[in-house]
């Protein structure tokens, strides 16, 4: 038999865990089971804390599952939910090294106690595939290791749905950035979609449709999911956020604000700064496609007064460096672009950002020696991505470093080189994915191309690559303008 809850503070059975989530309004994360052979009274809390983690709310679902684990010691599943909340499969990195031995020890602690069935067992041994061998064996081989643990666990529990969920997700996880087939997306989606019919109000199946559908391709199949997610669990401020994923890939942009100025202002309550910054980053994008700039402005005037961040999180480094660049860019306002200053202590990849800017503005206002000194620091970047294993990362450094040659030589009037290095960077950028961290590249390449052959006098070459660019991100204002001044000079005189 089947239990369902609706997870709501009014539920929750322990005076421990009032105090951790007490809102003004009962609290809504969506309907979810998860029966474990637990102590019965530990099961809504149990619920509740996959909820969570269904929302990517790690912080609150770690607590929820040590609540579980304080009223049931003997609860195996409490730990590997603890364990879970350290595995961000859909984040970078996946798992922070300085969480590996934290999570490597709940699974031990849950093999120790011991999974109460066979499903269970299971579950934590799946998980162990992750945490375990860190020193010696790749992430990518250890998350293929756990996708195929959770295959099998699906296949055997085919009425199990978090069982289907949890596949679903991995298989999202393993999704290549250089597959335009989408293939694992599909296979998501095939696995989610009737679940959707069924359990419409259960927080992950629609969460993970939105991110199996975060593509040209498939955006419209996610949009049931995105109208729908921010209702099932608006207590989480990335399921108010997660709608605007397939709403920036549909150029739908006042339903992309309305969901991240509702997700910043959530996560803000809740000192979530990672979610509020991530909202904060494409709440600018959408408000610049519009031609909302003082708007955006405001934002980025927000962020500059936010307290010191942590630039050693890839996901408050990447917003906080994007959200002035777009400004800037989106803008043409090259002279502001020129003076962006690196960000100290971020990773490489968020460097290559405001590297990038520097030497497109340098070389789009008549600097292109100073421009081609940022183009060798790009390539010096992408170096080093590749020597770290950092291959996606360096492949869009090396679309940047293209971006910024090409800039230099038409500001040397090597026009046709220009041309064929716009072109490679386009050609690049288009046959990989965007990540979950970007809204979208900061300036398409195809976009930049029908900017360049424009300025060239050829109208008619602009115009196919500013239709082939809101092929692939409709409703870009940058590119509609460029259509119609290509189109303005196409008119007969």
């Amino acid at each position: 038999m089947r239990i369902f809850l609706t997870v709501a503070l009014l539920l929750c059975p322990f005076a421990g865990a009032q105090e951790i989530h007490d809102h003004a309004a009962p609290e809504k994360l969506g309907d979810v089971s998860f029966p474990v052979s637990c102590q019965p009274e530990v099961q809504k809390e149990f619920n509740r804390a996959v909820a969570l983690l269904h929302s990517f709310a790690y912080t609150m679902a770690e607590t929820a599952f040590r609540t579980v684990a304080e009223h049931d010691p003997r609860c195996a599943m409490a730990h590997w939910g603890i364990a879970m909340t350290s595995f961000h499969q859909l984040w970078q990195p996946p798992i922070a090294p300085a969480s590996y031995l934290h999570a490597q020890q709940e699974i031990d602690q849950s093999l120790r106690i011991g999974a109460g069935t066979e499903r269970e067992r299971k579950f934590i041994a799946a998980a162990a595939l992750v945490f375990r061998g860190a020193d010696s064996v790749p992430y990518e081989a250890r998350a293929l290791r756990y996708e195929q643990a959770m295959a099998d666990l699906a296949a055997e529990n085919r009425e199990d749905t978090e069982a289907q969920v949890f596949y679903a997700l991995a298989l999202l996880a393993n999704a290549s950035p250089a597959d335009k087939t989408h293939a694992r997306q599909k296979q998501a989606v095939a696995l989610l979609e009737p679940l959707f019919r069924s359990f419409p109000q259960h927080p992950g199946i629609a969460h993970y449709l939105i991110h199996a559908c975060d593509n040209a391709e498939l955006a419209s199949q996610g949009l049931p999911a995105a109208r729908l997610y921010s209702k099932i669990a608006p207590s989480a401020p990335h399921a108010l956020h997660m709608p605007s994923h397939i709403f920036t890939r549909l150029g739908l942009w006042e339903d992309s604000i309305a969901s991240n100025v509702a997700s910043e202002n959530a996560a803000h309550r809740l000192g979530e700064t990672g979610e509020e910054l991530h909202a904060m980053d494409y709440l600018v994008y959408a408000y610049l496609q519009l031609g909302r700039d003082g708007e955006a402005a405001q934002v980025i005037r927000q962020l500059r007064s936010m307290p010191k961040l942590d630039m050693g999180d890839f996901k408050i480094a990447y917003a906080s460096t994007a959200m002035p660049i777009r400004y800037a860019v989106e803008r043409r306002q090259w002279a502001d672009a020129a003076v962006t200053t690196s960000p100290a202590g971020a990773p490489p990849h968020v460097t290559a950002l405001a590297v990038w800017a520097r030497g497109i503005g340098l070389a789009r206002t008549g600097h292109p020696a100073d421009a081609h000194k940022a183009a060798d620091e790009l390539h010096q970047i992408e170096t080093q991505l590749h020597a770290s294993a950092n291959d996606y990362w360096a492949t869009q450094v090396g679309v940047m470093w293209r971006e910024v040659m090409a800039w230099s030589a038409s500001a040397e009037n090597q026009n046709d080189a220009a041309v064929r290095l716009l072109r490679e960077a386009a050609d690049q950028e288009d046959s990989i994915e965007k990540l979950p961290v970007t809204p979208g590249p900061i300036l398409p390449a195809r976009e930049q191309l029908g900017d360049l052959l424009l300025a060239q006098g050829h109208p008619d070459l602009a115009a196919q690559e500013f239709k082939t660019a809101l092929s692939g991100a409709p409703g870009r204002r940058g590119a509609i303008q460029g259509l119609e001044e290509a189109a303005e000079q196409l008119r007969p005189r």
